[in-house]
């Protein structure tokens, strides 16, 4: 028997059984179907294959390590919030108290940052960039006004041993904070003493 004469006998038993427009109709069916599954492939193939649990493999842990550079070149100067520049820098400081009187004491330590480099741009000490790290604004102050030097890399020094190397935080570290954002103050007023 050839193909030709299997096919039409093949086609005329189908016929007599279904009615072949219900066939045809069918068939154009299954084609969209399988037009719209290929259109839509990623959506609707699952991101995991399901596993059989006797193929599974144990995971290991992976730990998070930290980045191998100094604490010092990856901290990273808070920036001002939207539209804090133009601020003094005194509605700062009323938050770093607020947050030093609720226990808050590392993110009061950031605030009184905040402030001082506001006070540093507003007097045009430092030229304040995004991503600006502690060190630049250190360096960057005491190139532009030399007797900044020491209050600012100290006050560098306790935020990037609080946000960057996670030491706990204290009412010392606020205190502290306060009299360098005081000594920077003063410094800037041209008084460097402490007032007796």
């Amino acid at each position: 028997m050839s193909f030709s004469r299997w096919w039409t006998e093949a086609v005329a038993a189908l016929g007599d059984l279904v009615p072949l427009p219900l066939v045809a109709v069918a068939l154009l069916l299954v084609a969209a179907l399988a037009a719209l599954a290929w259109y839509h492939f990623p959506a609707w193939v699952p991101r995991r294959l399901p596993q059989l649990p006797r193929f599974r493999r144990p995971r290991r842990r992976r730990r998070r390590r930290r980045p191998a550079r100094t604490e010092e070149a990856v901290a990273e100067v808070p920036r001002p919030r939207d539209g804090e520049s133009d601020v003094p820098a005194g509605p700062g400081l009323s938050l770093a108290d607020r947050l030093a009187a609720e226990g808050r004491f590392a993110e009061a330590v950031r605030e009184r940052l905040r402030a001082m480099v506001r006070r540093l741009v507003a007097v045009g000490a430092v030229e304040h960039r995004a991503g600006m790290t502690v060190t630049e604004l250190v360096d960057e102050a005491a190139r532009n006004r030399p007797p900044v030097e020491e209050p600012v890399r100290a006050a560098g020094t306790i935020f990037s041993e609080l946000w960057y190397a996670h030491r706990p935080a204290s009412a010392a570290h606020d205190r502290r904070m306060r009299d360098l954002a005081d000594e920077l103050d003063r410094v800037l007023a041209g008084h460097p003493e402490e007032p007796r």
